[in-house]
């Protein structure tokens, strides 16, 4: 893993009536990851998909060249973690306080054949990593409290982007291995630089881009990608 700039769409904001469509067409516009949200109406207060749809959209993903991002936001989740893996889920991350044994869920997820990361809410702290940075691919911060898109930005995400920049930097320096810093919520073409400059390299925007156009032009993310990569290219 590198530290280039990646885009995830969050396909949790897309036209589920067209999702083949509509992540053919999403990568196609410069994006580079699909983000998988899976709520279980038990750890957040919402439902959404599970490993059937992640199957269901593997190989087209893989085929356009973009990797699938599960987001579990599932209690307890090492029940769920082989099936998703077995779905064709490439990264999959999950919330510390929904495992009883971090170190080993995140073993799991590596033993299925997934890089493993650990998702942390506005109010989580960043100490459960002191333990596991061994075990980690991708550390994701939310920006928002998790269980619903189109939510705002939290500010306060900025600072602690920034400690878990730090941590990952002094890891990287001791060990050479680079983790991933991907922030979730609330992202769009006016602060993505912004919390660049904080120090993610991965960035979930999901209303932002399906929430622009409603039409059914191929073409139609193009100008918010875009927008998004002009950004990135100041930083």
């Amino acid at each position: 893993m590198d530290n280039t700039f990646r885009i995830a769409p969050s396909i949790l904001s897309a036209n589920f009536a067209k999702l083949g469509q509509e992540i053919e067409d999403v990568i196609k516009s410069g994006t580079d990851i699909v983000h998988f949200d899976v709520m279980d109406n038990h750890y957040v207060p919402n439902l959404t998909i599970g490993p059937l749809v992640c199957d269901a959209i593997r190989d087209l993903s893989h085929n356009v060249g973009a990797l699938i991002d599960v987001h579990l936001m599932v209690k307890p989740v090492d029940r769920i973690i082989p099936d998703f893996a077995k779905a064709g889920a490439d990264i999959i991350t999950f919330h510390p306080e929904a495992s009883e044994h971090i170190d080993r869920s995140l073993a799991l997820i590596r033993d299925h054949g997934c890089k493993s990361g650990l998702v942390f809410n506005p109010a989580t702290p960043l100490s459960y990593l002191d333990y596991v940075m061994d075990k980690v691919d991708m550390i994701l911060l939310m920006s928002v409290n998790p269980g619903f898109g189109g939510q705002k930005f939290i500010p306060a995400t900025l600072d602690k982007l920034k400690q878990a920049r730090a941590r990952i930097d002094a890891y990287t320096e001791k060990t050479g291995r680079q983790i991933w810093l991907e922030v979730d919520g609330g992202v769009n073409a006016n602060n993505i630089a912004e919390i660049a400059k904080a120090g993610a390299d991965t960035f979930v925007a999901g209303s932002a881009i399906f929430g622009s156009p409603k039409d059914t032009d191929p073409n139609r993310y193009d100008s918010v990608v875009a927008s998004m990569r002009a950004a990135l290219a100041a930083v």
